[in-house]
């Protein structure tokens, strides 16, 4: 049988970079004694959701195209494969997680529905857990090398730094380096957790690390109240562990604020304990191996200082774009998050450079923004088009043990928007999923509400969901939104029965009737 060479990207053997005068000059001691640069179309840097997904949709129009991904070690050492945040330390392996919980939650539940099941019997083997998990985002980091190569797309594992508009240094763990020549650039290179400046941060791990913690985390303090904080939290103390969380301020920032007290509350009534108004002051390992935070007086009745076996950062994330060499270029940056400056089309204030995803200023940061990003960019530079990516209804799910979805406007965002509270109809239900039931479980935080324009058609401008399954329900109601959806339509609507997502069709009941929302019968 005809065995098929192995696929080498171009200039990624033992090259180095020498510099002439006017010309580029490459020399190899595996491959030739000098060539020069290659030339490209587009270069991507950052091999994420959105760079792939550029580079791919790029090479489907016939543009060479390359694509650089290097990914620097979190501060314990953790790296990972081609994918990004999403696949490798973010959206698959949280998600992931969080269903192992959800599972161990239901074999629990399983007694009340007729099942014998030894509670004695159900015991979390966390290893299993981690090599089941980091084996299925091994075989993505496979599917996206695959791809790239089906695509004739060349892949270097390198960072890259921009030495002027058309060229690109890349340079490989072994500080190997190799230089592009390319007509137009795409930076997709994302974000990093933002590690805090107080005494003995860098002992805390943080979502990079969490994922491939060879042993079990034990008594975990999650700094923070973003989402990444919320849903790591919420899956740690569904899988067995004595969870906390460590909130400064207010939790899920720029969600509607109503919906994140709900999410937090159905978080404590699971057992994760919730502490408010503080933060760290200092970090320190003990003799006996431990983590003792000490934290700033949080008024209830916090003890000063605690032990923990992980402390885990949450803080926010950080544009990781200070190896790309912006400044020496003119690339114009938002001087407080550091994030990149477009235009609507993606274009920097450099016109051949351009960015997407999470490092793109007053960019949504998920994934699925990011992969469409990509695509219109690439069918704007090689196929004619002149679509723009649409913001307007983006959904988005929190995933947490009870699960947030929205997609739209808060209810906040929404009354600053039309011109304050009295020109918003807000209509809401209390509901009880059936599953939840027989096993008795807590429904106080199920909740739905549509918020919507008072004046007729009575436009919904956010539409809002906690409870099971809630990213399945919301998808199809965020087509619905981008059609304009009103509240008529919506009431048209048939309801599936028996689900969680009928109540959605039959929200009736608006905030300023003062009746009780709470949904009575089937």
């Amino acid at each position: 049988m005809k065995m098929k060479a192995p696929f080498l990207p171009p200039m990624s053997l033992g090259l180095r970079c020498l510099k002439n005068v006017g010309t580029t000059r490459i020399e190899s001691s595996l491959l030739y004694s000098t060539t020069t640069a290659q030339k490209y179309d587009l270069v991507v840097i950052g091999g994420g959701s959105g760079g792939l997904a550029c580079a791919k949709e790029a090479a489907g129009y016939g543009a060479k195209v390359a694509v650089l991904d290097y990914v620097t070690p979190s501060p314990h050492g953790t790296v990972w494969g081609l994918g990004g945040t999403c696949v490798n330390v973010g959206c698959i392996p949280k998600k992931l997680m969080h269903q192992a919980a959800l599972l161990g939650k239901s074999v629990k539940d399983a007694a009340a529905f007729g099942w014998s099941v030894p509670p004695a019997e159900l015991q979390l083997n966390w290893h299993q857990l981690v090599t089941a998990v980091t084996n299925h985002v091994g075989s993505l980091n496979w599917g996206h090398r695959v791809a790239l190569r089906d695509k004739r797309v060349t892949y270097l594992n390198a960072s890259g730094t921009m030495l002027d508009r058309h060229t690109v240094l890349a340079k490989d763990r072994k500080d190997v380096e190799t230089v592009l020549q390319t007509d137009n650039v795409v930076l997709a290179t994302g974000g990093r957790p933002r590690y805090p400046t107080f005494a003995g941060a860098e002992l805390a791990i943080t979502s990079d690390d969490l994922f491939r913690l060879r042993q079990p985390p034990g008594r975990t303090l999650c700094v923070g109240g973003s989402y990444v904080s919320l849903e790591c939290a919420g899956f740690l103390t569904g899988l067995g562990f004595d969870t906390s969380v460590l909130l400064r301020s207010i939790p899920l920032r720029g969600f509607d604020q109503q919906m994140a007290g709900l999410v937090v509350s159905a978080m404590e009534n699971l057992g994760t304990r919730v502490v408010r108004g503080s933060e760290p002051l200092r970090l320190e390992r003990t003799a006996a191996g431990r983590l003792r935070v000490s934290l700033t007086p949080s008024g209830d009745g916090q003890p000063p200082d605690e032990e923990y076996d992980t402390v885990l950062l949450a803080v926010g994330r950080d544009p990781d774009t200070r190896r790309l060499g912006l400044d020496a270029l003119g690339v114009t940056t938002d001087r407080r998050s550091g994030k990149i400056v477009t235009d609507p089309g993606n274009r920097t204030s450099v016109d051949n450079i351009y960015a997407i995803g999470d490092i793109v200023q007053g960019a949504p940061e998920l994934t699925p923004t990011a992969i469409v990003s990509g695509r219109l960019l690439a069918d704007r530079l090689y196929g004619g088009s002149s679509q723009l990516l649409d913001l307007a209804t983006v959904p988005t799910t929190v995933f947490t043990p009870l699960e947030y979805s929205c997609v739209g406007l808060s209810e906040e965002s929404a009354a600053e928007m039309v011109g304050g509270d009295d020109q918003l109809e807000v209509y809401h239900a209390f509901y009880r999923p059936l599953e939840f039931i027989i096993p008795g479980r807590d429904t106080s935080s199920c909740y739905i509400k549509a918020v919507c324009e008072r004046r007729e058609p009575q436009r919904v401008l956010g539409l809002h969901f906690i409870g099971p399954n809630a990213g399945e329900v919301l998808q199809g109601f965020a087509v619905a939104m981008r059609h304009g959806m009103t509240m008529e339509s919506l009431r048209q609507a048939i309801g599936i029965h028996p689900t969680s997502a009928e109540e959605v069709v039959k929200l009736n009941i608006s905030k300023r009737s003062g009746r009780d929302p709470t949904v009575t019968g089937c």
